[in-house]
């Protein structure tokens, strides 16, 4: 599955606390930003490899000053609505050490206009 992520938007799967990621690519290397909810400014950069999957890295400031750090292996998959899903197993590091699996889902254009309203 050959994916072109440049400026696709996702956020967490069902979430409402208004973080988006908007993503970037050029090749092989990926990177987003994201912001908003509890989070003051969050980055991911890393690869995507030929059949979409997602290495990543990751950094983000919360809103109480923590930063967090850490990595995920985002795989890809259809939604219920045939929208892409991003399966992100992802691993903290440091004082905020955790590990877990999230989704993330593509923000679609309707729910962007949807938004703007």
């Amino acid at each position: 599955m050959r994916i072109d992520y440049d400026g696709r938007q996702f956020r967490k799967l069902e979430s409402t606390d208004g973080v988006v990621a908007v993503y970037h690519q050029r090749d092989d290397l990926v990177w987003a930003d994201f912001a908003g909810g509890p989070v003051r400014r969050g980055s991911v950069a890393g690869t995507c490899s030929e059949d979409g999957t997602l290495r990543l890295a990751y950094t983000m400031v919360l809103t109480g000053g923590e930063v967090i750090a850490g990595h995920s292996t985002n795989t890809p998959e259809e939604g219920a609505d045939g929208e892409l899903l991003l399966r992100e197993e992802w691993e903290r590091y440091g004082p905020h050490a955790e590990t877990g699996i999230s989704y993330l889902s593509e923000v679609t254009t309707r729910q962007k206009q949807e938004a703007v309203r």
